[in-house]
């Protein structure tokens, strides 16, 4: 698979680099935060929120909603799932990571066909913004002897328990999560606890791509 850099225009329906943001001290608290083999998915930190400029930080993301910032940290090639949010989610690394990415108009009768799946590379300290439009899932390490550490930056309370008693269509059907509506390859463990497969063809591993 090519892996292309943010910087590329390629990008551009994607998401955007943000610009001129204060995020040392965020940079410095991520780098803190563990990092072990497994992927690790956290949505709300404590120290990444205690940081100086965290709340001037979160309010020029989100434009004054309540948000919260986390992380996902770890090591991983592999695609699995795909997720997309009802708004932007803001993505920020200590290390060069990448992005597995489809969009929402390439689910067609709620199946996503892998192939239509770009991959992009972040490097380390550029802030980006992922549109809602944009799926997504767990970042993977560009160098698998360093791993990832990426901040996580969404709307207050996404990812945490919550599911529709009665979906009316077919995307209330891939609802996981408050904010989070999921496509699981059939080959992923989400799949298996019970996600709505819609992600057909290859569940895309780019460990020969590094």
């Amino acid at each position: 698979m090519k892996i292309v850099p943010v910087t590329d225009a390629s990008f551009a329906p994607y998401g955007r680099i943000v610009e001129g943001y204060p995020v040392e001290p965020m940079l410095k608290a991520l780098a803190e935060t563990p990092l072990g083999d497994a992927v690790e998915y956290v949505g709300k930190v404590e120290s990444l929120h205690a940081v100086e400029n965290a709340d001037y930080l979160g309010e020029l993301m989100f434009g004054g909603m309540p948000f919260q910032f986390g992380y996902c940290n770890g090591h991983n090639t592999k695609l699995n799932c795909l997720e997309y949010h009802r708004d932007s989610e803001f993505n920020l690394g200590t290390q060069d990571f990448i992005l597995l990415l489809a969009k929402q108009d390439d689910i067609i009768d709620g199946k996503l066909d892998t192939a239509k799946v770009k991959a992009f590379r972040c490097p380390a300290g550029t802030l980006i913004e992922c549109y809602a439009t944009t799926l997504h899932y767990a970042p993977c390490h560009a160098d698998p002897a360093k791993g990832f550490q990426v901040l996580i930056g969404l709307p207050e309370n996404t990812n945490t328990d919550f599911r529709f008693a009665n979906p009316i269509n077919a995307a209330d059907k891939t609802l996981w999560a408050r904010n989070k509506w999921l496509l699981a390859h059939a080959d992923a463990s989400e799949a298996a606890d019970g996600a709505y497969v819609g992600l057909v063809g290859e569940n895309i591993d780019i460990q020969n791509d590094l």
